[in-house]
């Protein structure tokens, strides 16, 4: 048993003075600002320089990810939303109201990214319903790929500013 307390005393369990969930909240969004719409942010570069055939390749990629992404839209969209909206419900609830860390945790890495996914449908809406191709479709990746990054900085200033207050007044009791 003394074994399992020095551990827990090293190892704070606790989730906003846990490193690895600040690793996790930090691949969560490099990852989502490097993926837009399912294609890697590297393969528009390489379509700007080189056009041709990594244009091609573009193309093919985005047109398989916006058809994916709105079939299972169509298909669970009304489902997908009502098991996120109870989920981070659940999560606010519990963490806000009862004032559990974990569930605070959550929801601030969950509640931003179903901004993001709510603003994947509609991006995939507009590339398939205009038809995007070449540079128009580029630059409409990186708009979104922006706005990616402007609700993850906005997210990791307030899950920062959060986890701070937390931590000071657990060290305060």
């Amino acid at each position: 048993m003394d074994w399992y307390r020095i551990v827990l005393e090293t190892i704070d369990m606790r989730s906003f003075s846990n490193l690895w969930f600040w690793i996790a909240l930090a691949v969560v969004w490099s990852t989502a600002s490097h993926w837009v719409l399912g294609v890697p942010f590297d393969m528009v570069m390489r379509a700007r320089r080189h056009g041709g055939q990594a244009e091609r390749d573009l193309e093919d990629m985005v047109r398989i990810n916006v058809n994916r992404l709105l079939f299972i839209t169509e298909q669970a969209g009304v489902w997908g939303v009502a098991l996120v909206s109870a989920l981070l419900s659940m999560l606010a609830v519990s963490g806000f109201g009862y004032a559990v860390e974990l569930a605070q945790a959550l929801f601030l890495l969950a509640f931003p990214m179903s901004l993001v996914g709510l603003m994947s449908i509609g991006t995939a809406e507009r590339i398939r319903g205009t038809g995007l191709t070449g540079e128009p479709l580029r630059r409409k990746l990186a708009a979104h790929r922006f706005w990616v990054q402007v609700i993850g900085l906005i997210s990791i200033l307030v899950t920062a500013l959060w986890g701070m207050a937390q931590n000071m007044s657990f060290a305060v009791l």
